[in-house]
C-alpha cells in the first residue's frame, strides 16, 4: 500500500470518489502519511478528461461500481478495514448502498467517518444541488467580497477552508479520542458551516460597528488605501497591506512621499484622496521595479505573482514551496 513516512504513517483512509474537496482532503491525509484508497467509478460526466485525476496523488486506486453486489462487497470490506472514510455523497447515498456510518461502526466500533458536504446531513437544503459559490453565498461570506458586485474567490473558501480542511480537523480530532476510547465518530463537515466559521472575525468586526454591509469600503476588503493593490506602469500589481503605523511609514518612504503631505489616513473620509495619490505613484515604475523598492523593507508591500511565477520565486524554491510532477508544479 503506497502510504508515506509522517505523523499518520499506519492509518488507512478509504476514500469514496468524489471530486474537490473530498480528494484535496485525502490528499492533505496522504502528505501526512496515512495510506489512502480511491474508490471511484467513472470520470465525472460534463468534466474534461482528465478532470478527476487533478491534485489526485499518493494514492492506491481501486475501480468499483457500487451497484454491483459483488464490488459493493469489496468496497465494504476495505472500509472495514480501515481507520478512517471520507465520502461526499449527499445524504442518504450511503446509507442505501449499506456503506453508512452505522452500518460500519457496527463490525468496526473504531471508524472515523467524515462526510465532506456543501449543506451537510441535516437541514432543509441538505439533499440539494450546489457549488462553492452557493455554500458561501449563503454563509455571508460572497456579500463581503468584491466590489459593485459579489465575486466568488475561486472555490477555495468553501470547497477547500470550509469543507476539506475542516474535515480533515474533525479527523484527527477523533483518531486522538479513539486512543482513549478505543471508538470512532461520525464527523459532519458542512462547507456553509466551515465558511461561516471562516467568516466570523468579520461578523465580530461587525457586531462592534467596525465594517459595513457596503463591499470595498472596509478596512480588509480593499477600501483602505493601504490594504489594496495597485497597478504598475507595465499592468502588473502590487499588493499593499501596510495596515500598521510604521508598515504604513514605510510604504510612506518607498514611495517617495513626504508623511507631513498625507491627510489622516484613520479618517476614511480620506480614503478616496490617498487611494488617487498611491496610485498615481504606482503607476510610474514597472511591478519589477517597485519590487525591487519594497525588497527587505517592512512595507509590507510584495508584487503579485502569476501562478507560474510564484513556483520561481526565490522565497518559494528556498522553502521547496512547489512540487515538480509529471503533470507539472503542484
Amino acid at each position: 500500500m503506497k502510504g508515506g513516512t509522517g505523523p499518520l504513517t499506519g492509518i488507512k483512509v478509504v476514500e469514496l470518489g468524489g471530486i474537490g474537496p473530498v480528494p484535496f482532503a485525502c490528499t492533505l491525509l496522504a502528505n501526512l502519511g496515512a495510506t489512502v484508497v480511491r474508490i471511484e467509478r467513472d470520470a465525472p460526466n460534463g468534466l474534461p478528461k482528465g478532470y478527476e485525476r487533478l491534485g489526485i496523488r499518493n494514492r492506491i486506486f481501486v475501480t468499483l461500481d457500487l451497484k454491483q453486489p459483488e464490488e459493493l462487497a469489496i468496497a465494504r470490506t476495505l472500509i472495514l478495514g480501515a481507520d478512517a472514510v471520507v465520502e461526499g455523497f449527499r445524504p442518504g447515498v450511503a446509507e442505501r448502498l449499506g456503506l453508512g456510518p452505522e452500518d460500519m461502526r457496527a463490525e468496526n466500533p473504531s471508524l472515523v467517518y467524515v462526510r465532506v458536504t456543501g449543506w451537510g446531513q441535516t437541514g432543509p437544503y441538505a439533499s440539494m444541488a450546489g457549488h462553492d459559490i452557493n455554500y458561501i453565498g449563503l454563509s455571508g461570506v460572497l456579500a463581503t467580497i468584491g466590489a459593485d458586485e459579489p465575486v466568488p474567490p475561486l472555490n477555495l473558501v468553501g470547497d477547500y477552508a470550509g469543507g476539506a480542511l475542516y474535515g480533515v480537523v474533525g479527523l484527527l480530532a477523533a483518531l486522538i479520542a479513539r486512543q482513549e476510547s478505543g471508538v470512532g465518530d461520525t464527523i459532519d463537515a458542512a462547507m456553509v458551516d466551515g465558511s461561516s466559521a471562516l467568516i466570523a472575525p468579520i461578523r465580530d468586526l461587525a457586531n462592534v460597528g467596525l465594517w459595513s454591509a457596503k463591499r470595498s469600503s472596509n478596512l480588509l476588503d480593499g477600501g483602505a488605501p493601504f490594504y489594496r493593490t495597485y497597478e504598475t506602469a507595465d499592468g502588473g500589481y502590487m499588493a499593499v497591506g501596510a495596515l500598521e503605523p510604521k508598515f504604513f511609514a514605510a510604504l510612506l518612504a518607498g514611495l517617495g512621499l513626504d508623511p507631513s503631505d498625507i491627510p489622516d489616513r484613520d479618517d476614511p473620509a480620506n480614503w478616496p484622496e490617498l487611494h488617487a495619490l498611491f496610485g498615481d505613484v504606482f503607476l510610474t515604475r514597472t511591478r519589477d521595479q517597485w519590487t525591487e523598492v519594497f525588497e527587505g523593507a517592512d512595507a509590507c508591500t510584495t508584487p503579485v505573482l502569476t501562478m507560474g511565477e510564484a513556483a520561481g520565486h526565490p522565497h518559494a524554491k528556498e522553502r521547496g514551496s512547489f512540487l515538480e510532477t509529471d503533470a507539472g508544479l503542484i
